[in-house]
């Protein structure tokens, strides 16, 4: 059933939008549905919570079936919860070039070499040129020391560079 729906967001992808795309990468739910208790955690929890609730509907959003996947994994005590809250949102096809670009991140040093991580998250959203990856991974994704790198190797690939953010530069300053 999932692949006719992936078919159908592959085909439906092309067609322009007046809203911005949005890949929402696996932290995103993960935090949505967070349980730990340090101050920090629990803002970042807020925060994704404040965008995900009022934010949201201003854009359109999209995952893949990586993100599907990593929330499957382990045993944690909010998975239901972190994949239901992705239920009825689009899921991007994991294309055959989409490997090959995963591949050159790699080559190129860009992402660290599981290729079914975060260059594979960098790649769907570059592959379908969403305006932004959402995350909450700051070490690979969301990263100003990493940004310049990501845009030359996008730019040598003739991909699309979304920009990387966080759920918090969405926020207006009375949000926070």
């Amino acid at each position: 059933m999932r692949g006719d729906r992936e078919m159908e967001v592959a085909d439906n992808h092309k067609e322009s939008t007046t809203r911005m795309k949005i890949y929402i990468e696996t932290s995103i739910p993960s935090y949505y549905h967070e349980l730990r208790t340090d101050p920090e955690i629990v803002v970042l929890k807020n925060w994704t919570q404040h965008w995900w609730d009022f934010k949201r509907e201003e854009f359109d959003i999209f995952t893949s079936d990586a993100v599907l996947r990593e929330l499957e994994k382990g045993d944690y005590p909010t998975k239901a919860d972190a994949l239901s809250l992705l239920k009825d949102t689009p899921v991007l096809v994991i294309e055959p070039p989409i490997a090959e670009i995963v591949e050159a991140y790699i080559q190129h040093r860009l992402m660290p070499s599981n290729p079914a991580g975060d260059a594979l998250h960098l790649a769907v959203a570059s592959y379908y040129r969403c305006d932004f990856l959402l995350t909450w991974n700051c070490k690979h994704l969301a990263n100003a020391n990493k940004f310049a790198h990501i845009q030359r190797i996008n730019v040598l690939l003739g991909l699309y560079n979304p920009r990387l953010v966080t759920p918090l530069e969405f926020l207006d300053e009375e949000e926070l």
